[in-house]
């Protein structure tokens, strides 16, 4: 395994659904459902990496709590160490640049999506009793 390059992702959580972001064409995992989020700078803790990346990925000013689930997964393209983060929207008006939509899933509605792989650990932790298929990146309906 490589060196993983950190990222970070943020579970925007309302109640009991949360925030997915989809991946625009032209992006590496297009078409995949996952947190926003990014890559750690150079003197960046998670939590200023995060919270920069929000800015510059969704136009949102918010707030980064406790950690939800810390991934690693080899892709074909680079591995990955995914931290996830619960955070809180402070304010912004919503602007995409990475993605091409965006919805609040229930857990129910999140078994209908295509993941990225890394984010599956931590959607499996907001969706109690719901197992995310490996190979087709689906939930599996248990």
């Amino acid at each position: 395994m490589s060196n993983p390059i950190r990222v970070v992702g943020a579970v925007f959580h309302d109640g009991n659904r949360f925030l997915a972001c989809r991946k625009k064409p032209g992006k590496p995992l297009e078409g995949h459902w996952e947190f926003p989020g990014g890559k750690i700078e150079p003197g960046e803790s998670p939590e200023q990496a995060l919270a920069r990346e929000i800015r510059e990925e969704l136009n949102l000013t918010a707030r980064v709590g406790n950690k939800l689930t810390t991934t690693t997964y080899e892709y074909d393209f680079a591995t990955i160490e995914l931290t996830t983060f619960y955070c809180t929207l402070i304010s912004g008006e919503l602007r995409l640049s990475d993605h091409d939509a965006t919805k609040w899933v229930t857990p129910a509605e999140a078994m209908e999506l295509t993941w990225a792989p890394a984010d599956i650990p931590a959607v499996e932790k907001l969706t109690p009793n719901r197992k995310v298929g490996s190979s087709s990146l689906f939930f599996d309906k248990i």
